[in-house]
């Protein structure tokens, strides 16, 4: 019999850390890895545990082409191998070609519905709803007229969010006003793709997190909780900093939540804490691998991206929990998220310090991988020249225009 582990995957790389992760736990395991990243600085690409770097992004590329190079991949390595999406709209772009790639590659069988509907925030929310699931009030405005409407009872500070991912998609923002929240709302690219949220008050530390795995059978072995401590972007991003805590209503919660919709494959779930009613409420569901999966390690070795591993090479899925306590930090990251939560007066240094106190596994630096450090720096230091090329191209466009004769009516 041939070892499970010999078994090959492709990553289709979006976060940075995120499918980093999955190239060293699946590459320690011995699977070759094959990565395909439309950054050629991608941390993943410089890890030793990297089989083979393929320059592409799934994610703006048209779908003919995309299926065109992942046959050609197929070809290249003569068997089917473990295909694992690492953003939202790579994931559609498998379910949506499923019968195609399925020739070519294993993933997990998804009902297409259903993972459309968990990729936009609105059909989430409805969805959410339906199941009875707790989730922050919302609405979806069709125009400014909507949001004046809206607004007229709204209690601020409210979230304007982004329905799904997409090149046009509107920033994160939390609005104080009414006048703000209008400004706002004309400015983005494509209206349509907006909704208003209620903000729950608190910190970073009242989200949640759910990471967990649901097999062919929909059973769910691998289940894990935990808090986000610190975000980047601050506030409102990705966690840059967490740690494991077991909490059984939000494990609960989200295993009948998945079961009565019938999901199958890795989840990643967001919950805010409601102070004022005592209730978690979901605000986000990643049908796939989410970024910070490598916060949750069972005991055992297992997290979500073996546990997808193990289920779809034929193996049975290793039940697995994290230890408590057990923290994860994005180093480059949290330290520019700590800076601003040092600057705003919502961290002391002290608290910082303690903060960092435990950390078990860090998104860069690993000693038997050093050279994805070095890729995460050169990453960095592209994208602090090409903000300084932007902020003097700003610059020299308002010189420009004062230099203008200026002319009056």
């Amino acid at each position: 019999m041939a070892d499970p582990a010999s078994t090959p995957v492709v990553v289709l790389g979006g976060s940075r850390h995120g499918a980093l992760g999955i190239v060293r736990s699946l590459g320690r395991l011995g699977a070759p890895v094959y990565v395909v990243h439309p950054d050629r600085m991608a941390p993943a690409f410089f890890s030793r545990y990297c089989h083979a770097r393929l320059l592409w992004d799934v994610d703006t590329a048209t779908a003919e082409d995309s299926l065109r190079l992942l046959k050609a991949l197929h070809e290249r390595i003569g068997r089917r191998a473990v295909l694992i999406a690492t953003s939202d709209l790579s994931t559609l772009f498998i379910v949506d070609h499923a019968e195609q790639l399925g020739e070519w590659y294993i993933f997990p069988a998804q009902d297409r519905g259903l993972i459309r509907a968990l990729c936009s925030k609105k059909e989430m929310y409805f969805l959410a709803k339906k199941c009875g699931v707790p989730t922050p009030e919302t609405t979806f405005p069709q125009s400014t007229a909507d949001v004046r409407k809206f607004v007229a009872t709204a209690r601020f500070p409210l979230l304007l969010k982004p329905i799904s991912s997409g090149p046009n998609a509107p920033p994160f923002r939390l609005v104080h006003g009414k006048d703000e929240l209008l400004w706002h709302y004309r400015g983005c690219k494509d209206p349509s793709n907006v909704m208003i949220q209620e903000y729950i008050p608190g910190g970073d530390e009242m989200t949640w997190t759910f990471n967990g795995y649901f097999d062919r059978q929909g059973q769910c072995a691998v289940a894990f909780t935990g808090r986000k401590l610190r975000n980047f972007r601050p506030y409102f991003g990705m966690a840059s900093l967490g740690v494991c805590v077991h909490n059984a209503e939000v494990e609960s919660t989200t295993i009948e939540f998945m079961k009565a919709v019938g999901y199958r494959g890795p989840l990643d779930l967001g919950y805010r804490y409601d102070a004022r009613d005592g209730r978690y409420k979901v605000n986000d569901i990643n049908p796939r691998i989410g970024a910070m999966f490598r916060l949750f390690v069972g005991t055992n070795g297992v997290d979500v991206a073996r546990a997808l591993y193990q289920d779809m090479s034929g193996q049975q899925v290793s039940p697995a929990r994290a230890p408590e306590g057990r923290k994860w930090i994005v180093e480059d990251r949290d330290f520019i998220s700590a800076l601003v939560y040092l600057r705003d007066g919502r961290l002391s240094f002290r608290d910082w310090r303690r903060s960092l106190h435990g950390i078990q596994e860090t998104s860069f630096f690993a000693a038997d991988d050093l050279w994805p450090v070095g890729g995460a720096l050169g990453h960095n230091i592209r994208a602090v020249l090409s903000r300084i090329a932007r902020i003097r191209e700003r610059r020299a466009n308002r010189l420009r225009w004062a230099e203008q004769p200026q002319t009056t009516s």
